[in-house]
């Protein structure tokens, strides 16, 4: 007699306990009759008969999906909502032996990830895209989504889905097919055991067309979202069967595949002292480079003022310098979306030792350009900081007793000094004068990389002098 039986077990690329939930650590936080559950399976099915566990990168962005890493035992990276292509084509880029596996539902990648799987669909990138339909806004609460049918009711569309008002189901697949960079488009459904079966092919396929280098595979699996619909599960189930499929009618809606060639692999990365040249960058081979063997650095500034007053300028500056003098930097601009007259600032740090993060929070360095941003950041500054401003009596605002505080007018001794437009010149020459941490040639050397004209470094240079002359650190007040 035959054996008949059927073998049901865990996928080995899945987690033997999901911790997700400590209480059930063998089920998954989804809905009961959620279809996130049985896409899952499959694409752990698919990934372990094609042996591939070892490779797989999965993205999983902002979504009832982005609790994949506590299930799938691979590569998991997260991503911002909608952001999930980017992601993926970054991290395929980077690591093109890689199969990344970018999985998005209807609202993440359909809405605020439009502009991104479309693009990457047209560029024809080398990942695989799972997207899970359910035609609403699963985790937030039911709002209508691009998928959403019309007459469908959500809680954004009480009275069901008008087009003349909201609009049209957003049809993805034959969207996306449209392009000529996708290689494998197709639709498919949860709505039943059959159409599982065809899911679970369809899901296999996409991985070989990555595996097999031909380009951009994705595939559409319309899914029950009982909660949300507020169905029972196998009411949910058939509604997707007798609903959502006459809407987006299932099948493969591109299939490149017998025609495209293998994708080349990126060329080899050059070597690291190649880039300046890349770059076109002219370094000066007696600038500094090497560690400082004086005291240990850690600069937090932060740079604030008006957008035209040179801050972003005063900021590369300052991390400029603090490369050519060996030290660990980052420059992180923050800006309004005036080009001038709107607020401006920059988070910038030095350090002898690595970098955790570039935001600075907590400045022990403010330079603050004008009144403003005295006022908006000078209470950010830690004990025993240093505050930098261009001003005279800060207008009333009382300077804290427990920072070394300077005032002056540097956009006038700017002036002075040759143009009002070198206040950041001025401004670094007094911080370099209250810290001799910055070697003199190290910001001569960044200065003659970021001012391309002889006229203005020798301005810029008057306006360093000009700002090294007004303070001495003995003159440092502790008002």
């Amino acid at each position: 007699m035959p054996d008949y039986s059927l073998l049901h077990e865990q996928p080995e690329c899945f987690y033997e306990e999901f911790e997700r939930k400590s209480e059930w650590q063998r089920q998954t936080h989804y809905c009961p009759g959620c279809g996130h559950g049985i896409v899952h399976k499959l694409l752990a099915e698919a990934i372990d008969e094609l042996g591939i566990r070892d490779r797989v990168i999965l993205i999983s962005p902002v979504g009832c999906s982005v609790f994949a890493y506590y299930y799938f035992d691979v590569g998991n990276v997260q991503a911002a909502h909608g952001r999930a292509p980017a992601v993926a084509t970054a991290v395929k880029r980077a690591h093109p032996e890689a199969i990344v596996v970018s999985y998005q539902g209807d609202g993440d990648l359909a809405a605020i990830g439009a502009a991104e799987i479309l693009h990457c669909a047209n560029r024809g990138e080398n990942i695989t895209t799972l997207f899970v339909n359910n035609a609403i806004y699963g985790m937030t609460g039911g709002q209508m989504a691009p998928t959403t049918m019309i007459g469908q009711k959500s809680t954004t569309t009480p009275g069901g889905r008008d087009v003349h008002h909201d609009g049209y189901p957003m049809k993805v697949c034959e969207l996306l097919s449209t392009l000529e960079g996708p290689a494998y488009l197709e639709r498919v459904s949860l709505g039943g055991i059959k159409q599982i079966m065809k899911a679970r092919k369809a899901i296999r396929k996409a991985l070989e067309v990555q595996m097999n280098g031909v380009g951009f595979s994705l595939v559409e699996l319309l899914s029950p979202c009982p909660t949300v619909w507020k169905l029972e599960p196998v009411n949910a189930r058939d509604y997707v069967a007798d609903e959502m499929e006459k809407v987006f009618p299932l099948g493969v809606t591109c299939d490149r595949t017998g025609a495209r060639v293998r994708c080349p692999l990126p060329p080899d990365p050059p070597p690291l002292e190649a880039i300046p040249g890349i770059l076109g960058l002219e370094l000066d081979e007696t600038a500094g480079g090497k560690p400082s063997e004086g005291p240990r650095i850690d600069w937090r500034i932060r740079v604030a003022g008006f957008g035209g007053q040179g801050v972003q300028l005063l900021g590369q500056w300052l991390a400029e310098a603090g490369m050519d003098a060996g030290l660990h930097v980052s420059w992180l601009p923050s800006y309004g979306p005036e080009m001038r007259s709107g607020t401006s600032n920059c988070h910038v740090r030095l350090s002898s030792e690595e970098i955790d993060s570039p935001v600075v929070t907590k400045p022990n360095v403010l330079l603050a350009l004008n009144e403003p941003s005295l006022e908006k950041f000078l209470d950010t500054v830690e004990p025993g900081g240093v505050v930098i401003y261009n001003g005279v009596g800060a207008s009333g605002k009382a300077p804290r007793s427990d920072v070394r505080f300077l005032e002056r007018p540097f956009t006038a001794i700017a002036d002075a000094a040759g143009s009002a437009r070198t206040l950041n010149a001025v401004m670094l020459g007094a911080l370099r004068e209250v810290s001799r941490a910055l070697p003199e040639e190290a910001i001569e050397s960044a200065m003659r990389r970021l001012v391309k004209r002889e006229q203005w470094r020798e301005l810029n240079r008057k306006a360093l002098a000009a700002g090294r002359t007004q303070v001495r650190e003995e003159e440092l007040t502790h008002a």
